[in-house]
């Protein structure tokens, strides 16, 4: 590797580079800070308010179910990992929990074992790519000036031709491949929502601390001119944290290291994404650490600014309402000039680049619903009873978290483009609004799925129904779902709607209005009292102002929206209160036990996973594994090896590289095993041949079939491939083995004629082993016998999905195990120990006595004469 400056700041000055990066995190955590302490007691103040004078969205329809993912987890499987430390692929088992961060283990035994993983990977701020293309293309925009070609500047090169890849900006990259393109689209689903999950890292449940933290946010980057949607707001708030800090360092570091870099192409990437991981990772911790102390810093002071709030809470609405008339008056004007001209002439536009596809997706989210409610009737009308329905609403319990059924949904709304509008109203990219409405969407499955479950056990509760009555219920209950989800759909849909409005045309005013109002709006602090101050800022006024001059023409754009048939919205005027009030106190009720209450409980769930630190019950997982129609799982989960790549050549040095490639080369001894370079070695070795030499007539060849085959250790392998071959073997009488060895002389001369050709003294005890060279022969001249002419040899190649199995038992006429490896006919010379006489024509293995055996020896054999 070369010397680089790169290297240096990774190795070289440790203690300067904590010092300088901990001065730029504190820097930007500081100012933060400082606007976070503001809108804490502003969210505070919000807060109390709403829990005082009431208020909020109309009443759900479904039941929502409070913890979905309890005792679950979402998928495990084998993948092949590259491994920057040694450029290896390795087979892992990756294990993906209920929080949706993504761990692999050694092996499947060790997670099952719950020993610690080998690393934990937490999705926020990633992306889930399926080609190199993809890839390189991102990794040349974060290193200007170095644009790699696929296959000549990549430093991973992938083991197979379906690879995973997580991106992210600033940490550091997971590299993952499969065998196969239904694999790789399973764990493409997977990721996906492992990362959709991770950017909705804000809790709307916390009432203070999230408001306050986005309107920190967005205040302090507004502040740094940086309006508009932000695609690094993902996560958990150090994680936004780092990627703000990380928004201003990364490209500060890039232009100091960046050209100081050697190498070739590829080894400047691997540099410069070492330097990002360790500084991002550097930058994480600090502000993890500074953001707990924040938080700590405002909650002592909760109790005392809720004591206020509360005692004086009518004359501080009436104060701030005074301060907003005053900066409405002065706003309006130019607010409403603006959006004139500005912004309503592209409303209707905006408005159906949101609907079309996201009406789509909720509307594949009913169908797909329907579709599975189809088959549990269908199954259930073929005479399975309450068995066969309580096994499908295990698997439909689940339908809203399992990625691979709902991805039909979700690309509906990735269709979702404002090109043409991106760059008018400083939208970065419409992955924001995209990954939204796959939250929701998802919300509004599982609500859909709890209800139907809840509405259906409560029929079925205590009543003995048949086929046909237990279909008629379900098709009752699944009609009520249907038409609380449109109803809930509609209204969902109409809110998100609002508030995709307002993200992309407050930031556009504000940036247009804040330069005409910066130096006036500080003058109106002075009419708000001092012991108000901390609860009224200027700021939040003017953003509501603008925000009230636009919400009238948003609302009305909604409003005449719903009127289209084709977006199956509802009108505001229909409004379903208590159409069903006996409904809501279900969902008090705990979510039921399918396998329990109607199969007994005593079959383990299908997908059921042990480990992650629950010994004492089992997890079930919400997608199934993957069984592939070409192959079984990967032998034990065990740790398969794939060559990396230690040098690839650039363009120029190709050729020199197909010059060497043509020379000899040295070739390895049987101790240095070589890895799998392709994915037929990968399927070789995951696919174990198990070579069996069977006796077999002409009758048994009609009937040789796939099947099972007892292994050595007493188990049954599935035979998957079976390839016959025949070999007529011609069988010599006693007479003729007797004149071969008479010719040929004994395996003992042989032995004896070669040590002395040698010059090597002659084995002692020359009469105990002559006496064992006789019942050597013996036994041969009784194996010829011993079967009948036209026997065949039958020649089986097993595929299993186990590791190569030991030899079986009787394997081949000798008695010997076939192992590729047939022990010479002298092996009880050699050792000295005299061997007894089998009766080879019985079917059982007895001694037989020397003494019935009659021998015929002729002149040839001297040996035998000499004794």
């Amino acid at each position: 590797m070369p010397c680089s400056e790169g290297k240096r700041w990774l190795h070289l000055n440790i203690n300067i580079r904590k010092m300088f990066l901990m001065f730029c995190t504190l820097g930007v955590t500081g100012e933060f800070g400082h606007v976070y302490e503001q809108q804490y007691a502003v969210a505070l103040f919000n807060s109390v308010r709403f829990e005082i004078e009431g208020g909020g969205a109309p009443q759900s329809q479904l039941l929502h179910r409070k913890n979905p993912l309890e005792d679950r987890s979402i998928f495990s499987g084998g993948l092949f990992q590259y491994l920057e430390e040694n450029k290896r692929w390795r087979n892992r088992f990756v294990f993906v929990a209920d929080t949706y961060n993504i761990s692999f283990y050694e092996n499947k035994m060790a997670h099952e074992r719950s020993l610690r993983p080998k690393g934990t990977i937490n999705c926020a701020g990633y992306k889930a790519l399926t080609s190199m293309e993809e890839y390189l293309e991102l990794i040349s925009t974060s290193l200007p000036g170095i644009k790699a070609k696929v296959g000549s500047g990549q430093f991973v090169k992938c083991a197979t031709q379906f690879p995973l890849i997580l991106w992210h900006p600033y940490a550091r990259h997971h590299y993952f491949c499969v065998l196969t393109e239904k694999e790789q689209k399973k764990w493409h689903a997977v990721l996906q929502d492992c990362v959709r999950h991770s950017n909705n890292g804000l809790s709307e449940e916390c009432r203070v601390q999230t408001p306050a933290f986005t309107d920190a946010m967005r205040l302090h980057r507004q502040a740094q001119g940086h309006y508009g949607t932000w695609d690094m707001m993902c996560g958990g708030p150090p994680q936004i944290l780092a990627n703000l800090v990380m928004e201003t360092l990364h490209p500060e570091l890039r232009n100091l290291i960046g050209p100081r870099l050697k190498g070739k192409i590829q080894q400047r990437q691997r540099n410069w994404m070492l330097i990002s991981e360790a500084v991002y990772k550097q930058v994480l911790s600090q502000t993890q650490a500074q953001y707990e102390a924040l938080v700590q810093a405002c909650e002592v002071q909760t109790s005392r600014l809720d004591t206020v709030l509360r005692t004086d809470m009518d004359q501080i609405i009436t104060s701030k309402e005074h301060v907003s008339g005053k900066i409405r008056a002065l706003v309006l004007p130019r607010a409403g000039q603006l959006l004139r001209g500005s912004v309503q002439p592209f409303l209707s536009s905006i408005l159906e680049a949101l609907m079309e596809p996201t009406s789509r997706g909720f509307s594949e989210v009913r169908d797909v619903f329907f579709r599975e409610l189809v088959e549990v009737s269908k199954n259930t009308l073929n005479g399975g009873g309450k068995d066969k329905l309580a096994e499908h609403m295990e698997k439909i319990s689940m339908l809203a978290f399992h990625p691979v059924k709902m991805q039909s949904c979700y690309e509906k709304v990735e269709q979702l483009n404002l090109e043409g509008l991106q760059q008018r109203f400083d939208v970065s990219s419409p992955s924001v609004f995209i990954q939204r409405a796959q939250i929701l969407m998802r919300e509004q499955m599982d609500n859909a799925v709890y209800t139907f479950e809840h509405l259906l056990h409560q029929s079925l509760e205590g009543k003995v129904q048949g086929g046909e009555d237990l279909c008629k219920t379900i098709h009752c209950c699944q009609d009520r779902v249907l038409k609380k989800y449109d109803y809930d759909s509609s209204t969902v849909r109409k809110k998100f709607f609002k508030e995709a409005l307002l993200q992309i045309i407050i930031p556009y005013m504000l940036k247009q209005l804040s330069p005409s109002f910066h130096l006036d709006l500080p003058r109106f602090q002075e009419l708000i009292f001092e012991d108000f101050s901390q609860f009224i800022l200027v700021e939040n006024v003017f953003e509501e102002v603008v925000l009230q001059s636009v919400t009238k023409d948003i609302m009305m754009a909604v409003k005449d929206a719903a009127v289209q048939k084709k977006h199956n919205l509802y009108r505001d005027s229909m409004i379903l209160t208590n159409s069903d009030p006996n409904l809501h106190l279900l969902g008090e009720n705990p979510s039921v036990d399918w396998a329990t209450q109607f199969r007994g409980g005593n079959e383990e769930p299908e997908g059921a996973l042990g480990g992650g630190g629950q010994s004492s019950r089992r997890r079930r997982q919400v997608v199934s594994m993957i069984q592939l129609d070409e192959m079984g799982p990967l032998p034990y989960e065990s740790c398969l090896e794939v060559p990396g790549v230690d040098f690839i050549p650039e363009e120029g040095e190709i050729e020199e590289v197909e010059v060497k490639a043509q020379e000899p080369k040295e070739q390895k001894t049987p101790t240095e095993p070589d890895s799998p370079d392709s994915v037929q070695e990968i399927c070789y070795h995951s696919k174990p041949v198990v070579e069996m030499m069977v006796s077999a007539s002409e009758e048994d060849f009609a009937v040789l079939t796939n099947g099972t085959g007892t292994l050595k250790d007493g188990k049954e392998e599935e035979v998957t491939l079976i390839t016959t071959v025949v070999e007529e073997m011609h069988r010599k009488s006693p007479q003729e083995v007797n004149e071969q060895l008479v010719e040929t002389g004994s395996p003992y001369q042989e032995a004896e004629g070669g040590l002395q050709e040698k010059g090597e003294p002659a084995i002692e005890g020359k009469g105990e082993e002559d006496e064992a060279a006789i019942k050597n022969a013996i036994q041969e001249i009784e194996i010829a016998v011993q079967e009948e002419d036209g026997e065949r040899i039958t020649e089986c190649v097993v595929d299993s999905d186990a590791e190569l199995a030991p030899p079986l038992v009787d394997s081949s006429p000798s008695g010997h195990d076939d192992g590729g490896f047939q022990p010479p006919t002298n092996e009880a010379l050699n050792e000295g120990k005299a061997q007894p006489i089998l009766d080879a024509l019985k079917t059982e293995d007895t001694v037989v006595d020397p003494g019935e055996v009659v021998v015929v020896l002729e002149p040839g054999d001297t040996a035998l004469h000499n004794e």
